[in-house]
This record gives C-alpha cells, sequence and structure tokens, in this order.
C-alpha cells in the first residue's frame, strides 16, 4: 500500500511540475464546451471578518489614502438605474437573478481561499454577451454584505455601458485619469448603495489601447486596492480588440460570459486562450431559458415558499 501512495504522489508532483505551479481548482479551468450553468442551489459563503483587509497569499498593498479621505472626495451623485437591468437597485431581492448571483458571489470567496483573488476581470468572447450586465450586478451583490467595499471600473473605453445602466455621468472617468487630467477621487463616485463606488469609461478617446496599456491603470489599482474589498473592471471584448488580454495582466483573475445558444464554440475557445490558464476563475452561462434549470428554479421557489410560511 505505501508503494502505491508513494507512486500517485510522485505522479502527482511531477504533473504539478509540467503545469509550472500548483494545480488550480477545478472551477478555474473550466472549458468553454461546457460552461457551468450560472443559476444552481446557493452556497455558503465563505466571509473574512475584517474588510478591506489582506487575505492569506496575497501581497499587503499600502495605499496613501484613508477611509475619511475616499468618503470625503468621491462624489454622492443621484444615480437613476435601469429597473430592467440593475437588480439590486430595485429594492426587489427576490426578483429573478438575484440568487444566482449570490451563488457566484459564494463560488468566488470559497475561489479566495485558494488564490489571491480581488482585482476581478469581467469580459466575453464578443459583444453583446452580458459582460457589463455581469459586472454591474456582480458588484452590486458584493456589497449587500455588510462593510464590504466595491469599486466598480468600466474600463471598455471603445463602447462604455456601465453609466447607462447605472442612470449616472460617463465623465470625468479613466480615461481622463490615464491621460493626466484628474486624480484617483474626481473620477470616483457613488450612488445609492452603501459601499458600492464607481469609475465610468471617462471622456471618449481615438486610441483606447495605447491608453489602456500606458501603465496608468495599474498605478490606480495599486494606490485603491487597500480601500476596497473587491474591485471589478468590465472589459471589452477578448476577440475584436486587445484590450482585454492587457487588463487581465494587472488583475488577479478573469471572469468569462458566455451567452447561450448565441457564442460559437470556436470564438469562445479563442477568446479563452488569451488568457493564461491560472488567470481564468470561471465561466458564467447568461441568457438561458427559465425552463433550462428546472432543479434551481425548484429549490430557489421552494425555499421563498417555506420563508413565507415561517414568516406568516
Amino acid at each position: 500500500m505505501s508503494r502505491i501512495h508513494e507512486a500517485l504522489k510522485k505522479a502527482e508532483q511531477e504533473r504539478t511540475a509540467t503545469q509550472g505551479g500548483a494545480v488550480q481548482p477545478n472551477f478555474a479551468t473550466t472549458p468553454v464546451a461546457e460552461p457551468p450553468v450560472f443559476a444552481e442551489p446557493p452556497v455558503a459563503a465563505v466571509v473574512d471578518a475584517s474588510p478591506a483587509m489582506a487575505r492569506p497569499g496575497m501581497p499587503a498593498f499600502t495605499s496613501p489614502f484613508s477611509i475619511d479621505t475616499l468618503l470625503a472626495r468621491c462624489a454622492q451623485l443621484e444615480w437613476k438605474p435601469d429597473p430592467t437591468t440593475m437588480l439590486f437597485l430595485t429594492g426587489d431581492d427576490s426578483a429573478r437573478g438575484t440568487e444566482e448571483f449570490r451563488t457566484l458571489r459564494s463560488r468566488l470567496y470559497h475561489l479566495r481561499e485558494k488564490m489571491p483573488l480581488k482585482k476581478l476581470l469581467v469580459t466575453s468572447a464578443l459583444p453583446k454577451e452580458g459582460k457589463s450586465f455581469m459586472s454591474a450586478n456582480l458588484a452590486q451583490v458584493m456589497v449587500r454584505q455588510h462593510g464590504r467595499r466595491t469599486l466598480l471600473i468600466d474600463a471598455d473605453l471603445r463602447a462604455p455601458r456601465l453609466h447607462t445602466m447605472l442612470g449616472t455621468t460617463s465623465d470625468p472617468g479613466l480615461s481622463d485619469y490615464l491621460l493626466g487630467k484628474n486624480d484617483e477621487f474626481s473620477i470616483m463616485q457613488r450612488g445609492p448603495l452603501e459601499n458600492l463606488f464607481f469609475i465610468p469609461s471617462g471622456t471618449g478617446v481615438t486610441d483606447p489601447a495605447e491608453l489602456i496599456g500606458n501603465g496608468g491603470l495599474k498605478m490606480l489599482l495599486q494606490r485603491v486596492e487597500p480601500l476596497f474589498d473587491w474591485i471589478i473592471i468590465d472589459s471589452p471584448p477578448a476577440v475584436p480588440v486587445s484590450d482585454a488580454s492587457v487588463l487581465g495582466k494587472v488583475c488577479d483573475g478573469v471572469l468569462m460570459v458566455v451567452r447561450s445558444n448565441a457564442t460559437p464554440f470556436d470564438v469562445a475557445r479563442k477568446a479563452r486562450q488569451e488568457f493564461p490558464d491560472q488567470a481564468l476563475v470561471g465561466v458564467v452561462l447568461n441568457g438561458t431559458r427559465e425552463d433550462a434549470v428546472p432543479y434551481a428554479r425548484y429549490y430557489y421557489e421552494s425555499y421563498q415558499q417555506k420563508a413565507t410560511t415561517t414568516k406568516a
């Protein structure tokens, strides 16, 4: 028995060395051909007690700013969110899709136990697959946990949509910072949801790829990262332009959105190849029909019914 154990141990070590590092969790190497269905029974989240602090294995950055500076200098604006896309800004906690985002949040916290994960890039293979919808609602569900601060950044300088979804202004924003026109806090804003901060795309530019790659975004993230528990970055699609792969290099992980019955398999695979294996933390299947996930729907509706009965 000991010989078998040693042989298995040796084989595992050799496989790990061949892959160039530690074995990644299965969720991080999900094949695009069979992405995990987004709607599944919720998993209990694993949450740290102290917000915006370094997790095990994560580099400890020191911000030149304080939370007081953030609150004092960040503009408080009156957002007018789109009720059809912004699930957590309508006041309806039981709206369709909200439980799926809580499930996704839980899985990301589980991954955080195994790898450094704070700066998350959300992208897709092609336009109109739901990456901006995913970015905005994921940021919203993150701050629903008490004391959690999240920064949402619209880094799609080609076709920005987050400011429209949130119902706010698009400038000053990221492009203005990268051009040296504004500082960190003059491009940052917050709305009605406590602890949710937003950096819009900014003034339109003619050379977004060069601007994204000038090193300014990396500096911005290093300066403000210690102030937040999560930084979620919405990027352009990965296949048509190079922006996403550049943005991925300054993030801890990449979450890819694939639209059900719409994204061609070869295109999704090409987008997947834009990022290293260890960078991809998961694939989200978006746009599924309600009858495509009957077990999850039954589970959630049954749970809601029991909760209502108990309250009554």
